[in-house]
């Protein structure tokens, strides 16, 4: 009987000395972690709590603080990159602004002048006038249109459309420039037809954007082309050119907001930097993928990907 007393006894003096080092180890862990975390914060920094323990419910509770501190972290980064985007897009759109509005001040300026014009400069002058005011607007409505296009709540209606017409009557629309600049169009769209689900405005300003951009930069080449082609179970709409193309280097960035080239601040280009971007998210929009392939002389592309409807 004293035996099994004193065999109760030890094993109540265990189990509560067990307990007593759990609870202080749990105490002890709960501290470094809370130490850890405050370290983290205060110096703004970018590591892990990492806290050797043996204990499960304390490995979870590391897990669910390290997935928050990344989570954290990600956030952090999001908000600097935007803080960056943002400053670059109020300097380039600055820029961008001022430029015209400098001519247009300069033409106003002209017509005011003491000095008597003949009639025919003066209409010459008023033309240049009316087509910079124009080009201001056209940007200005670019700037917003970005916007409105980039905010959550912006959706694009839907339908089903023929990329066929689409392509056909995007080219007839811009045949007359084409031609006037000397450009061999090659076309392929071919007689089957292929559906989309998309938007007959969004998508006609997809390719009138590209089709601009491919006569402001490649025309050099001689020849401008558009290709409807099937991909798997895709579509795609191929816009090319020979001209000088894109650098590898800029290749990843001539989508992102108001990036234009070097060449884009000559007066004799008038990009904005804003058109691609604007066409990448209203591709997206149609749940599309745009990419670009260049070869200098030799062939620059633009395809755009569709998922196809079946009749």
């Amino acid at each position: 009987m004293i035996v099994l007393l004193c065999m109760i006894i030890g094993v109540m003096a265990v189990t509560m000395g067990w307990l007593y080092y759990s609870r202080r180890k749990l105490h002890q862990n709960i501290n470094e972690i809370t130490d850890k975390i405050a370290e983290i914060i205060q110096y703004e920094t970018d590591e892990k709590v990492l806290i050797p323990t043996d204990q499960n419910k304390i490995q979870l509770l590391l897990i669910q603080v390290n997935r928050l501190l990344f989570y954290k972290q990600m956030v952090i980064a999001d908000y600097a990159k935007t803080k960056d985007s943002q400053k670059k897009m109020i300097s380039n759109m600055s820029h961008d602004l001022k430029t015209p509005l400098t001519v247009i001040l300069g033409y106003a300026e002209k017509l005011n002048q003491e000095k008597p014009m003949t009639k025919e400069e003066q209409t010459r002058v008023i033309m240049r006038l009316n087509d910079k005011v124009n080009s201001l607007v056209a940007l200005i409505n670019q700037f917003f249109d970005l916007v409105k296009i980039e905010s959550e709540d912006y959706e694009i209606p839907l339908s089903k459309i023929s990329l066929n017409e689409i392509c056909r009557q995007i080219v007839l629309e811009f045949y007359d420039l084409l031609s006037t600049k000397g450009l061999r169009v090659e076309l392929e769209i071919p007689e089957k037809s292929f559906y989309i689900f998309g938007n007959e405005h969004a998508l006609q300003r997809i390719f009138s954007n590209l089709i601009s951009n491919s006569i402001r930069y490649g025309s050099d080449g001689g020849v401008f082309g558009l290709t409807l082609r099937e991909e798997g179970e895709f579509v795609a709409v191929d816009v090319w050119d020979r001209g000088k193309g894109i650098a590898e280097v800029n290749q990843d960035r001539v989508f992102e907001r108001l990036y234009t080239l070097d060449d884009a601040r000559n007066p004799q280009f008038q990009g904005s930097g804003l058109g691609l971007s604007i066409s990448k998210r209203l591709i997206e929009g149609m749940k599309g993928t745009i990419r670009l392939s260049s070869s200098p002389f030799e062939k620059t592309t633009f395809t755009c990907m569709f998922k196809q409807m079946k009749y």
